[in-house]
């Protein structure tokens, strides 16, 4: 039996459900707010391009980020207008871009179909799983008091996850680890995508500052990040063996275990304070 269809009139990044809960040796009734998770699909000039499940919230961050993350984009100034709509079936985010996106684009002929836990779900072949990658610019001072503030503040600017403590977040950290915009999705790449789409749309830039992501490092975070030219990745959890090759690859200082005072830097050890 499919899932009931969504209403389009009442989309929201979470919903009510009654459940029953075991505490205190006995079983209540309660009722719990769970994350939603929807199909998104993104357009470029009309044409079908990918399908995500995400949380439908900042889907035009998400649209615009998932553009520059994955090169389809140059510069923000290519996307020339964002429109979405929502049915049924899920959410569409209609994307118009510049004649010389939208003919790399066709190049590519590439059609993924996504998961909320994979971000390569659908490519076509190797060569497009490790892309090549520009190079990141000049290294980002960082201490490790600075890490530890932005952990800190990590909760404080989550208030999805504290609803339902089932959603990722990428945070944009100043250099000195004030937490200055975060995004959440039950993804976390799309949280990612979204940050770097809302950052674009203000029109800043990616060179003075660092993410920190709640979740683990893995290749996909660090491709995205270097992409837009993200000169350091933070994680909470660790990073996988080939996200290290990557973010070396790409001058990408990246640091996991961000915990309170503790923290493990992989690459781009000189890029961070001689205190860490």
């Amino acid at each position: 039996m499919a899932p009931a269809a969504i209403d389009p009139e009442s989309l929201s990044p979470h919903a009510a459900f009654a459940v029953r809960r075991f505490r205190q040796g006995a079983w209540q009734q309660a009722g719990d707010e769970l994350a939603e998770e929807v199909p998104v699909a993104l357009e470029f000039n009309g044409i079908s391009h990918v399908v995500m499940l995400a949380t439908p919230a900042d889907i035009e961050d998400f649209a615009l980020g998932f553009a520059l993350s994955e090169g389809i984009l140059n510069d923000r100034r290519e996307c020339y207008g964002i429109d979405v709509s929502a049915t049924s079936l899920g959410i569409t985010a209609h994307l118009e871009i510049a004649s010389r996106a939208f003919a790399g684009l066709k190049e590519r002929r590439r059609n993924l179909t996504g998961r909320t836990g994979c971000g390569l779900c659908g490519t076509e072949s190797l060569d497009q799983v490790l892309r090549a990658l520009p190079s990141a610019g000049e290294p980002l001072r960082v201490t490790h008091a600075a890490l530890a503030a932005a952990h800190a503040g990590l909760a404080a600017h989550q208030p999805l996850n504290g609803v339902t403590g089932a959603v990722h977040g990428a945070a944009w950290c100043s250099p000195q680890g004030e937490i200055l915009c975060l995004r959440e999705d039950v993804g976390r790449h799309n949280a990612l995508d979204k940050l770097i789409g809302a950052l674009a749309r203000e029109g800043q830039g990616f060179e003075r500052g660092f993410v920190l992501m709640t979740s683990r490092a893995s290749v996909e975070i660090v491709q995205k990040a270097a992409q837009v030219g993200i000169p350091m990745v933070a994680a909470v959890s660790a990073a996988t063996a080939l996200a290290v090759r990557t973010a070396e690859a790409a001058g990408v200082a990246l640091v996991g275990f961000v915990r309170g005072e503790q923290c493990v830097i992989y690459t781009g050890g000189a890029a961070l304070d001689a205190h860490v």
